[in-house]
């Protein structure tokens, strides 16, 4: 009776043991699930903002430096310009490396291509854009020592616009600047230097987003369990 008796004592006691061990590694291994749960939700929220900083410091300097000149430029109106005349007028010396501390001449030819405007009538010397303003040439290449190629390259340009009489061009609307620009360099490069920050703003708002919505989702999670059924 007495062996009996200890045995019935003892088997519960066992299983409490056993249940506590159980009960305590997962309470260990919850805390443990949190914790990770949590760091990783810090380290995504810190990515997010450092995203967003990143890009709000992008926009400041595009703003600081290409939108302004955007901004500040007169030649910005577009509309359809009739092409009068393209001609070679004379040739330009240039200079291209041959080597460390070597400097060669070669020559191209300025091509002048008179433009009238559809809107205004009013005609001026198209330019390919703005660096080209202060040159009275269409368009300068890059000089190498082939100036053969170079008179092939600005024959082709202005046997082009012989060929085709109407193009886009973009010219000053209150008429200060007599200068014709055939592409606007800072509208079209304004608008792809924006394209990197907006997609990284996108992005770290988004990564926030998710993260903050995760937490909302599971504290909704943890109050439903919360209620007695």
């Amino acid at each position: 009776m007495f062996i009996i008796k200890g045995t019935k004592t003892t088997v519960p006691l066992e299983n409490r043991i056993i249940s506590r061990r159980f009960w305590g590694h997962e309470l260990k291994d919850k805390k443990g699930r949190e914790t990770a749960l949590k760091a990783g939700e810090d380290r995504a929220i810190l990515l997010g903002l450092g995203m967003v900083f990143s890009s709000v410091m992008m926009y400041f300097v595009i703003c600081i430096t290409m939108v302004r000149a955007y901004t500040d430029s007169v030649l910005a109106e577009e509309t359809t310009c009739t092409v009068l005349n393209s001609s070679l007028t004379r040739d330009i010396n240039c200079w291209y490396s041959c080597g460390s501390d070597c400097l060669r001449s070669s020559k191209y030819p300025c091509l002048q291509v008179y433009v009238s405007l559809n809107t205004t009538s009013r005609v001026g010397l198209l330019s390919h854009n703005e660096e080209m303003l202060d040159i009275q040439c269409f368009y300068v290449p890059k000089c190498q020592k082939d100036h053969t190629a170079l008179h092939s390259l600005i024959q082709n340009i202005s046997e082009h616009f012989k060929m085709h009489q109407q193009v886009t061009c973009y010219h000053d609307s209150s008429e200060h600047q007599a200068s014709i620009l055939l592409n606007s360099l800072y509208s079209s490069s304004v608008l792809h230097s924006l394209f990197w920050p907006s997609c990284i703003l996108s992005g770290g708002t988004l990564i926030i987003l998710m993260v903050k919505l995760t937490q909302y989702l599971s504290i909704m999670c943890e109050q439903i369990d919360k209620v007695p059924k």
